[in-house]
C-alpha cells in the first residue's frame, strides 16, 4: 500500500508564494489573514418548527374507513 507523503510542496492558491503543508490550500500567513478578516464567533440560530402545507390532501387509502 502506498502511503501519502507527510507534506507536499505547492504554490499558495491565494498569494502564490511557495508553501509546504500536509494538504493543499492557503499558506499559514494567508490562513491567519483569512481568520482575522472573515472569522467570527459561532452563534446559535433559532429555526422555526416544521409545519406541513395545508394544501396537501391525504390520499384515498388514508381516508378509507
Amino acid at each position: 500500500m502506498n502511503a501519502a507523503p507527510a507534506t507536499t510542496d505547492f504554490a499558495c492558491p491565494r498569494c502564490g508564494q511557495d508553501a509546504t503543508a500536509r494538504f493543499y490550500g492557503p499558506c499559514d500567513d494567508c490562513r491567519s489573514a483569512l481568520r482575522a478578516d472573515l472569522g467570527g464567533e459561532a452563534k446559535d440560530v433559532d429555526v422555526a418548527a416544521y409545519e406541513p402545507k395545508m394544501n396537501v390532501t391525504p390520499n384515498q387509502v388514508a381516508t378509507k374507513d
